[in-house]
């Protein structure tokens, strides 16, 4: 078995695997939905569909789809308050199940409104991220764009809508971002901006825009203009530069995703790419220096180094963009994306704690890292598995 016929193999194991686990499939049990790792499992079964053929892995990702709408857009059981969190009545609830976001799916209840924060417990409540609604919105249009559905992206767009309103806020010129909503999306839960939530923003509904021209017959929807206004406002006070790996895979992937929005005539002069890769280099360096590859697994957290590994698979994207200069530093960098997938697939590494207490998220971008093509490829952009992996 070839490099790439072991990832089809590995990959497809753990998805199928985390399908069982969170009932998605086969199982009487209430489903398990989170929706980062949902996100990111959408586009792993978009990537096997293409990968292998197979039309089940397809429908897996519509199904999964349709799960976290009704499970994390709509109230948790043990709230009081029930229905879609858009307050639409379940017919158009149904038909625009995005309108009042999405939940986390933390184990416990969001704080309420009489209630201090606890910074440590705060992790483990509910509420609304713009970081994880922006990956769903990213793995919605991925589905469109895998088969030619509007409804997806315009799902997208009218959830890229209620975001901008919730999360954003200021006088113009000044404008801000809130890191954790409520669940109604009515108060903030954690007051501080996200470091690159103007980042997903912008490139985000970039994308959404762009996919709507692209397919014929999407519905006109909300008009992403203001939001795009104000996300390019906000990056020109905000410090892109990081050495946490997943924040360093983030950049990575954006500029995966402004290079080949760029053939479509968006980011055409080239600033913002420049501006990622020119931060992510800098992180790369440092990450290189002061990271924690020389720590035991049990001392390491997996998904963080498989998002930085899944960023640096976009290099192959990224090339055809820049200058030979950047593109020799990218191709230096790429062989730290294998050590660290190569790593997290022994099996000695995958039995500590830190591995197991997080392991549908591990599991899943582990799968991301050796199918990326799902995840960073925009179909209908002429991309390839050597556009997303090979960086020679």
């Amino acid at each position: 078995m070839d490099t790439v016929e072991y990832g089809i193999a590995h990959a497809s194991r753990l998805m199928t695997d985390f399908a069982e686990r969170t009932g998605l499939v086969g199982s009487q049990q209430s489903p398990r939905r989170y929706l980062w790792t949902d996100a990111f499992a959408v586009c792993n079964f978009l990537g096997l569909a293409r990968l292998t053929g197979q039309s089940r892995y397809l429908e897996l990702a519509r199904h999964l789809v349709d799960q976290v709408h009704h499970v994390l857009g709509r109230y948790r059981a043990d709230d009081a308050r029930t229905g879609w969190l858009s307050g639409l009545d379940e017919q158009e609830g149904e038909a625009h199940p995005t309108r009042g976001g999405l939940r986390i799916g933390k184990p416990l209840p969001e704080r309420q409104p009489e209630e201090p924060l606890d910074h440590q417990l705060e992790w483990d409540r509910d509420g609304q991220y713009f970081h994880y609604l922006t990956k769903w919105m990213h793995a919605l249009d991925q589905v469109s764009r895998a088969t030619g559905d509007p409804r997806f992206n315009l799902w997208a767009r009218e959830l890229a809508e209620v975001a901008h309103a919730a999360f954003t806020h200021g006088p113009p010129g000044r404008r801000q971002m809130v890191w954790k909503m409520s669940t109604d999306l009515s108060r903030p839960l954690v007051s501080s901006m996200g470091q690159h939530d103007p980042l997903d923003g912008l490139i985000t509904c970039v994308q959404l825009e762009t996919t709507r021209v692209l397919l014929s017959g999407t519905a006109a929807g909300p008009d992403p203009r203001r939001a795009i206004e104000d996300f390019a406002a906000m990056l020109h006070t905000t410090e892109l530069r990081t050495d946490d790996p997943l924040g360093l895979g983030g950049l990575l992937s954006d500029a995966g995703r402004i290079a080949q929005l760029g053939t479509q005539e968006a980011f055409q002069d080239g600033a913002l790419l420049e501006s990622l890769l020119t931060a992510a280099l800098e992180g790369l360096s440092l990450y290189s220096l002061y990271g924690d590859r020389s720590q035991p697994a049990s001392r390491r957290l997996a998904f963080r180094e498989l998002g930085l590994a899944i960023g640096l698979s976009s290099i192959g994207l990224i090339q055809p963009a820049v200058d030979e200069r950047t593109a020799r530093q990218l191709r230096s960098a790429a062989a730290l994306g294998a050590e660290l997938v190569s790593f997290w697939l022994a099996p000695e590494h995958r039995v500590v704690r830190s591995w197991i207490e997080h392991r549908d998220i591990n599991e899943v971008m582990l799968a991301t890292s050796l199918i990326p093509e799902g995840y960073l490829v925009l179909e209908g952009f002429g991309g390839s598995r050597a556009d997303a992996t090979d960086p020679a």
